[in-house]
């Protein structure tokens, strides 16, 4: 451990650990060190950190190799380019095949994943969302990003079209599992989705930039807000990193994160708080009517990771993840509805 964190640039010496598992995905496992630090070091020596492995049966590790790759790389190629807060990273490594990694991150401790069934904070609401603001900005249209390395994957319209047909498959064995739970209404948006998916990537090829894929409040770690301060938001779980419309990020997050009456009243504040942020960093040429309209067409990443996470991506269904899926779809099939996204595909 000593030579894993000077490697990563703190010059300190490890004298003794212990450690815990802290969370265990389907892929990845995640386990807290206790660190304690020689005498002279005791004040360079962070008192813990977190190890994340692969995980999962070698099928299952070599089907996500791309993930593996990719969160890998995010932390290695693009972390200190960008202005979104993420946990310090020490080492990133990954074997040549890609199907197993390691990752040894600042503890974010005491600091809390958010909860998609509980839904986002007004206050977490815009703190995420202009910390994501701090992923795009720096990387906004940059041709280059495509050719940055071989692992890091653009979604084009060829690629969002094999997702539309993906997305019309797994509709009906989606609806199968929830469709009792789903009112006619949203039956009737996921119905319409599937069905105009595939004009999806011809309105969204224009903008792009770096964007994180699945930023939702699983995926967030929010420290306490205190006294009126603004809780402090890092992002984790860097697996569907991509080269995309940057509308998706936002979209995804405030249409799953905020029951439709908070987000019906709140998010053309939280959207332009987001925009105020991009322009603060330095993105040119980008009206706030544009960033609404890349908002309205983004949703539709909600349906698409909501849908296809359930049917492909969960093996074992819980009551937790019933509850997760269903809340998150309700939420996205409602805003589709209120901000006409389906109208804008059918024009």
């Amino acid at each position: 451990m000593t030579a894993v964190l000077r490697h990563g640039g703190t010059d300190t010496e490890i004298t003794g650990l212990r450690h815990e598992p802290v969370g265990s995905g389907q892929l990845s496992s995640s386990y807290r060190f206790h660190l304690t630090g020689a005498p002279d070091a005791a004040e360079t020596a962070p008192p813990s950190v977190v190890l994340k492995l692969a995980a999962g049966t070698p099928a299952g590790r070599a089907q996500i190799a791309p993930g593996y790759r990719s969160e890998v790389g995010y932390y290695r190629s693009f972390a200190t380019g960008a202005q979104i807060r993420v946990p310090r990273c020490w080492s990133a490594a990954i074997t040549t095949d890609g199907h197993s990694f390691t990752l040894v991150l600042e503890d974010a401790h005491p600091s809390r994943p958010g909860s998609q069934v509980d839904g986002a904070t007004l206050t977490q609401a815009h703190a995420a969302i202009r910390n994501l603001a701090g992923l795009h900005a720096p990387f906004w249209g940059q041709d280059g990003l495509r050719d940055t390395a071989s692992w890091l994957r653009h979604s084009d319209e060829a690629a969002l079209s094999f997702f539309g047909e993906l997305f019309a498959t797994a509709t009906g064995p989606f609806i199968d599992r929830f469709g009792p739970d789903l009112s006619p209404s949203d039956l009737d948006t996921l119905h319409r989705t599937a069905d105009l998916f595939g004009r999806w990537g011809r309105h969204i090829g224009g903008r792009h930039s770096l964007i994180h894929g699945d930023y939702r409040l699983d995926n967030l770690l929010f420290s306490k807000a205190t006294d009126g301060v603004p809780p402090e938001v890092m992002a984790v779980d860097w697996q569907s990193l991509e080269v995309g419309f940057p509308g998706r990020d936002v979209a995804y997050f405030l249409s799953t994160a905020l029951a439709p009456e908070l987000r019906r009243s709140h998010e053309k504040a939280l959207v332009r708080a987001y925009h105020d942020r991009l322009l603060e960093i330095g993105v040119p040429d980008y009206p706030f009517e544009a960033c609404f309209h890349d908002y309205r067409l983004g949703i539709l990443q909600a349906p698409l990771i909501t849908v296809l996470g359930a049917v492909y991506a969960t093996n074992t269904p819980t009551e937790n993840s019933h509850r997760m899926f269903l809340s998150m779809i309700t939420n996205a099939c409602a805003a589709i509805r209120e901000l006409g996204t389906l109208d804008l595909l059918a024009a």
